[in-house]
């Protein structure tokens, strides 16, 4: 049921703001984007609305008994093919609506999941979502709502189809079936519109920013934390540490877990500004910013470049010109020298690239200095794979864009990888 969901315990004004804007666009039967930098949240206000009964009574009233959230953590099939994603988000329906209660839902939609896989045949099993669809949203008429949460790490896999498939499952539903992607960043910095052609209308320009502060959130975890160990923060080094972390919600939770765990006194702000930087857990979540930020964005930050970035003003990290979280720009401040040393080093570059970028990258580089035709990369690239045939200039065009992403200081203004049009793609270290 719902209450074994640590989100069922958050207080029903958690996140308030930002779920009303999210409710906006789903009222309104639209999908929507849920975007910040990472630690701030994401998962949690998605699992309000999955699982926290008060949240949803408190934004919806009588409403939220018409309209279910279907909670789903798309890292867990980052690498799986579009066959495989509706099978889980047909699983994922089932959970919900055990979780919810919703017995004879749950006995309905469970028969026809049972007949469609039998025949293991993905035109089958999407056949049965739909069916299942049709039961809800029609004859039962529920709104469903998918959450798909840490849809970033599915990106690299992700395809023109899953989208159409999407539109299918939408316009089957008519105005009760809405997705709330959450992602690091917007769909449309992702992909190029024709990309997600058939889903554009639905989700593009609807992005909800996420603020990196949570006031009622990160009150009632530092509530939980002091109350699971017996102990109690002073209120002054609770005000340093909110300082120190510009209230990024899971910096605060890490820095009290510390703190709470320490024996270490630590009176001022110096000596915790020290002693956060030396904490593997804090150091983590720093590097998971640093990691996310683009190249050009490391650099902004580190040269203190920062009046012109509408992005990272938009997730916070960022304000006035200033870096947000002071934490973070002492991290940021150990980087620079390993920042100027930064080299088009496939070796270094290897954890942040999907295998197909690692293969285009590899290609380029053994390749650098010549025009390469996009025949001869899809050879490189996909060459693995059966046939080579299914592959499109727009797949090609979306992998190397993602690669621009990760590599160039200004992916809209490549240095790295340059369109030779007509002819394919030049490679300059």
């Amino acid at each position: 049921m719902e209450d074994k969901h640590f989100e069922s315990m958050y207080p029903s004004d958690t996140r308030a703001s930002e779920i009303e804007q999210v409710l906006s666009f789903i009222k309104e039967g639209s999908s929507c984007q849920l975007v910040s930098i990472p630690g701030v949240g994401r998962s949690s206000l998605l699992g309000l609305l999955a699982y926290n009964r008060k949240v949803r009574e408190k934004h919806l009233n009588e409403a939220q008994k018409k309209i279910h959230f279907v909670y789903l953590n798309f890292s867990e099939i980052r690498k799986k093919p579009v066959s495989e994603v509706f099978k889980f988000i047909f699983l994922g329906l089932l959970d919900s609506l055990k979780d919810r209660g919703y017995s004879k839902r749950y006995e309905v939609v469970n028969k026809i999941f049972k007949e469609s896989i039998t025949l293991k045949d993905e035109m089958v099993i999407f056949a049965g979502l739909k069916k299942a669809l049709d039961f809800l949203c029609l004859e039962k008429d529920l709104t469903l709502i998918l959450l798909f949460d840490r849809f970033e790490d599915y990106v690299p896999t992700v395809t023109p189809e899953f989208f159409a498939n999407l539109k299918v499952l939408r316009n089957r539903a008519k105005y009760k079936f809405s997705v709330i992607f959450s992602l690091n960043r917007p769909l449309e910095e992702t992909f190029e519109p024709t990309f997600f052609a058939d889903f554009y209308e639905a989700v593009a320009g609807k992005v909800v920013y996420l603020p990196i502060t949570d006031k009622t959130g990160t009150d009632f975890r530092i509530s939980y934390l002091e109350k699971i160990t017996n102990k109690k923060l002073d209120k002054e080094l609770l005000k340093q540490v909110f300082e120190l972390t510009g209230a990024h919600t899971n910096l605060v939770r890490l820095c009290v877990e510390s703190m709470l765990a320490s024996d270490e006194k630590l009176e001022n702000k110096q000596l915790m500004r020290k002693y956060f930087l030396t904490q593997k857990p804090i150091r983590s979540a720093l590097f998971a910013i640093w990691n996310f930020l683009t190249p050009g964005e490391k650099r902004q930050i580190v040269k203190g470049e920062l009046k012109d970035s509408p992005f990272l003003e938009n997730v916070g990290l960022i304000k006035d010109g200033l870096v947000t979280v002071p934490l973070f720009s002492d991290y940021a401040k150990e980087k620079a020298p390993e920042l100027e040393r930064e080299s088009l080093d496939i070796n270094a570059l290897f954890e942040k690239l999907t295998s197909l970028e690692y293969r285009m990258l590899k290609f380029l580089l053994e390749n650098k200095g010549r025009v390469v035709e996009k025949e001869e990369i899809i050879n490189a690239v996909w060459g693995d794979q059966k046939t080579v045939l299914g592959v499109t200039d727009q797949a090609l065009d979306q992998l190397v864009f993602r690669l621009r992403k990760k590599i160039e200081e200004n992916p809209n203004s490549p240095t790295h990888i340059q369109t030779i049009k007509g002819r394919g793609f030049k490679f300059t270290p």
